[in-house]
């Protein structure tokens, strides 16, 4: 399949946030990525469901909710309710992970993992067959304009390696750090979702970058 590119609506103008839902809209991304943040799971406090009402009544295109968040499975309907189309909550926050990804895909709603930059991906095996998505955190989440962590390339190749055997559809979605001098070698590990935030939003023309991340294939690429 052909990667999928989902900018980060963290690195957005709040200001003007109705204009860079259509600027995403009008674009080749194909999700938005929308990070929960509770500021106790991880050092920081982002938004919650107003924002996401607000999201899903302009965007057209899926939400990608990431639940930085202790206690998940409590607003699980909220969040699918309010637009979420796939809801990928922390490995380190689920007590019961089973449990919690059959409440996502009883809420309609397609299930993720994410696992922090120090995770063994390992840890995943006894669940990946019921995954729509693992998200590799590649930063310490909490904050956008990290820098990336090398290790997570192993990571990633490690997982499309699992996933193979079990679940070959299996979407890798990587989040931190990324743009169009690492989105080659994050694709050839085997990640088929990036996650952009700074690299976007940041950039002289949002829509330019889009199209230059969709662009990468594998093969050395200009910087811009």
């Amino acid at each position: 399949m052909k990667h999928l590119i989902a900018p980060s609506v963290l690195s957005a103008d709040f200001a003007n946030l109705q204009r860079d839902i259509e600027m995403i809209n009008s674009s080749g991304a194909d999700w938005f990525h929308v990070d929960v943040m509770d500021g106790v799971f991880v050092p920081n406090i982002s938004f919650g469901f107003p924002v996401l009402a607000a999201l899903n009544k302009y965007a057209k295109k899926p939400l990608d909710v990431h639940l930085m968040i202790v206690n998940p499975d409590q607003y699980i309907e909220r969040f699918a309710a309010a637009g979420a189309e796939l809801i990928t909550v922390h490995y380190e926050a689920c007590t019961h992970l089973h449990r919690t990804i059959q409440a996502i895909h009883s809420a309609g709603c397609k299930a993720g993992v994410a696992l922090n930059p120090h995770t063994p991906v390992a840890l995943l095996k006894d669940i990946l067959v019921d995954l729509d998505m693992v998200l590799i955190m590649s930063v310490n989440p909490g904050f956008g304009g990290q820098q990336f962590i090398p290790n997570s390339l192993n990571k990633i190749a490690e997982l499309r390696a699992m996933a193979a055997q079990v679940n070959p559809t299996l979407l890798i979605e990587v989040d931190g750090g990324i743009g169009i001098h690492n989105a080659d070698s994050l694709l050839q590990a085997g990640a088929n979702v990036l996650v952009a935030g700074n690299a976007i939003f940041g950039a002289t023309s949002p829509t330019e970058m889009i199209a230059a991340l969709k662009q990468v294939d594998g093969r050395s690429i200009q910087q811009l």
